[in-house]
């Protein structure tokens, strides 16, 4: 169905209302009084007064939004004109009628903090969630973790200023002297924390309870790895869509098919992420996913040819820093093989 078509005058109030926000115009008394002369020309005898709120998920035109104020989720249309909202977004909107409706309208955006993209169908970035403050990679001893595949999702943690937090799965699971122990133990030497818990079995969720208790959490990672089960666990009031390993391939089905925002009880939320395979890498710059490998950063700037491309090139820092042992061959071979694959690299996930 076709957009309904906006006057010049409703355009105007629309586009006034969204600047207020993302530029603080208020701050210049003569915008701020055309502003407040604009809102006053229309729906202030339908729609009630401007409440914070933030959105728990999004329909095309609609999202469900929650008041800041009262806690409770209303069913919202969006301004025609208004930028792309995504679950995570801190709105301003108004309620229709009176307090107790179920119905209401975003008037604007906040500005985000951060914002997590993946490809569409057309392979064009898309936002899935925005204003998440921590990334956590889950891993499992089934189906097999890969350095490779961690390191993207890490490039993309530090790309996006997130707190990353490795999450063992499966625990139970865990072999002695297993490779999925010595990467937990390699990532960990670089200075990132994991967990370890079973969502099956309830151990360690209180302590991951406790990790997540703050900010606002995304669960990435391979299909089959339990991201579903362990917030399952995490909510179990919530009706989570959990699924099993294929019998043929090992692998995960995907389960979510909207992003949506949970409050977790003890504190803290999360964005449960839509049942996707992929989260692309290729809109960032060589230089991009190289600040992505924090122990990269001290030799960044140190190479005697400011076009270094840190590849097979003379008198590079990085190469010297991992002939010296400072930087682990097998993270510089992720890095090379990232950055030669730009163009179609992504990361797997779902599940």
């Amino acid at each position: 169905m076709a957009k309904r078509r906006l006057n010049k005058q409703q355009k105007t109030r629309i586009q006034s209302k969204q600047d207020d926000i993302t530029h603080q115009n208020t701050s210049n008394p003569q915008l701020k009084g055309r502003a407040s002369k604009k809102k006053a020309s229309m729906d202030d005898t339908v729609l009630g007064p401007e409440l914070n709120g933030i959105t728990i998920s999004h329909y095309r035109a609609q999202a469900d939004i929650e008041c800041i104020a009262t806690g409770d989720v209303v069913r919202c249309h969006l301004r025609a004109n208004l930028p792309g909202i995504v679950t995570g977004d801190r709105v301003v909107w108004r309620r229709g009628q009176n307090e107790q409706s179920d119905s209401g309208i975003v008037e604007a955006i906040n500005p985000r903090s951060s914002e997590l993209c993946r490809p569409d169908s057309y392979g064009k970035m898309k936002l899935v969630g925005s204003n998440v403050t921590r990334a956590i990679i889950v891993i499992a001893p089934e189906p097999e973790a890969h350095s490779n595949l961690i390191d993207r999702y890490l490039v993309i943690a530090e790309h996006l200023g997130l707190e990353a937090l490795l999450l063992l799965n499966k625990a139970d699971l865990l072999a002695p002297n297993s490779p999925t122990q010595a990467l937990l133990d390699k990532y960990q030497a670089l200075g990132y924390n994991s967990l370890a818990v079973s969502s099956t079995h309830n151990t360690g969720m209180q302590t991951l309870q406790t990790a997540i208790s703050e900010g606002c959490s995304i669960f990435v990672g391979q299909s089959g790895v339990g991201k579903s089960s362990i917030i399952q666990a995490l909510l179990p009031s919530e009706e989570i869509k959990v699924g099993e390993l294929s019998d043929v391939s090992r692998k995960g089905r995907h389960t979510t098919t909207h992003a949506r925002l949970y409050h977790f009880p003890s504190g803290g939320d999360c964005i449960d992420s839509p049942g996707i395979r992929e989260f692309g890498l290729w809109h960032l710059e060589p230089e991009h996913i190289l600040q992505g490998f924090s122990e990269f950063r001290p030799f960044i700037g140190r190479c005697k040819f400011r076009n270094c491309t840190h590849i097979n090139d003379a008198h590079c820092a990085i190469s010297q820093a991992v002939a010296s042992g400072d930087i682990s061959r097998e993270r510089y071979n992720s890095f090379v093989y990232i950055v030669q694959s730009l163009s179609d690299v992504t990361i797997q996930n779902g599940g």
